[in-house]
């Protein structure tokens, strides 16, 4: 979700121990110190894997936070404390494939059925009824399948970054297929057999992050590949090399997150890009794609997901599917990071809708 190729295209795609890549396995102990203050982390059992959840707040309405990739519940860090603050428990889990959490092998394992169930056996495993469900780049379109198919457990949806479009019209990996042909782009360069995307990216894991953990006026060097061919090479030698820290990422949250990549490694991730035929494929037999339950979309205006879609473009284009969208907010000049680059008005939108949505 990491560069621009045009609304259409990016909302259509995702409508729908021992040695780990040579790095010494966590033990369990370093798995559940938490870095963040207030913010403790956990194993529970949902769903037939084992996650690991960061859990702020003791009581109050649940918020459920679904990130995306390449993070973990550490990009969370922020609006765990920040909620619970306001009155809210929040949870965050690594998600399936991703951190701590199990990474099944199978790519089948990873289709919007399966992450969806994931989020109803978190809820389970809690001993909770309902929650609000958040959700951030891949974790926005579970997050609003998660409410189309559990909407008696999803009471709310917050989606980030990515806006809810219903089932493509068609399948997403052959449109990107016709339109990009021989060039090179990062959806069909992780749809590749036999793992060459996984294979870059576990093999540089704080080159590939240190260049996707930017703003967008981030100073870079030149890419080293600037043929747009797919023959050309992989992906990190064609995305410039930070010049510095954006001010949003201490150097030690870049260690964290590029320590989680370092022994988990990629493949989890990706995968959820290989079920985009069969998330389409999936959903065929089903006629309602309207989400009843309130809902908030936001974003930063300069995220390359939504392609400099305007707020009343995105109302447009989502009120249809969801009666009950309360606002689309974009916060200026801010990409798509936007609860790490933004947390402050991050947070304030989330409390706006949640206390309004709890009668504070």
């Amino acid at each position: 979700m990491l560069r621009s190729f045009g609304l259409p295209l990016l909302l259509a795609a995702l409508a729908i121990g021992g040695l780990i890549n040579g790095q010494p396995a966590m033990a369990e102990e370093q798995m559940t110190e938490s870095p963040v203050e207030g913010v403790t982390l956990r194993f529970i059992e949902a769903n037939g894997l084992r996650f690991r959840i960061a859990e702020a707040g003791d009581d109050g309405p649940v918020v459920l936070l679904a990130h995306g990739w390449p993070e973990s519940w550490y990009s969370w860090r922020l609006q765990l404390s920040g909620l619970a603050r306001a009155g809210y428990r929040v949870v965050a889990p690594d998600m399936r494939g991703y951190g701590a959490t199990d990474a099944p092998p199978d790519v089948d394992d990873y289709d919007m059925n399966h992450l969806t169930a994931d989020m109803v056996g978190i809820l389970d495993a809690l001993g909770v009824e309902t929650a609000t469900i958040v959700g951030h780049d891949w974790g926005s379109p579970v997050a609003q399948y998660s409410v189309l198919y559990y909407p008696d457990r999803f009471t709310s949806l917050v989606m980030m970054s990515v806006p809810y479009q219903g089932r493509a019209p068609a399948n997403p990996l052959e449109r990107m297929r016709s339109q990009f042909g021989e060039n090179f782009f990062y959806i069909l360069y992780h749809n590749e057999p036999g793992g060459v995307a996984e294979a870059e990216y576990d093999s540089n894991p704080r080159g590939l992050i240190s260049r996707l953990y930017l703003s967008p006026n981030s100073p870079r060097e030149a890419p080293t590949i600037t043929d747009p061919h797919r023959s050309a090479g992989g992906w990190i030698p064609r995305l410039g090399a930070p010049k510095g820290l954006p001010a949003w990422l201490t150097q030690e949250d870049l260690d964290y997150v590029v320590g989680q990549f370092e022994n988990a490694g990629f493949r989890g991730g990706v995968n959820y890009y290989r079920t985009f035929g069969r998330n389409w494929e999936q959903s065929a037999g089903r006629k309602d794609f309207t989400i009843k339950v309130p809902s908030l979309f936001l974003a930063g205006s300069r995220d390359v997901v939504i392609g400099g879609a305007t707020k009343s473009a995105l109302t447009a284009m989502m009120a249809p599917l969801i009666p009950d969208l309360r606002d689309v907010v974009l916060i200026p000049e801010i990409g798509h990071w936007i609860q790490q680059e933004a947390p402050l008005d991050t947070n304030r939108v989330l409390i706006e809708f949640l206390d309004g949505l709890n009668g504070r």
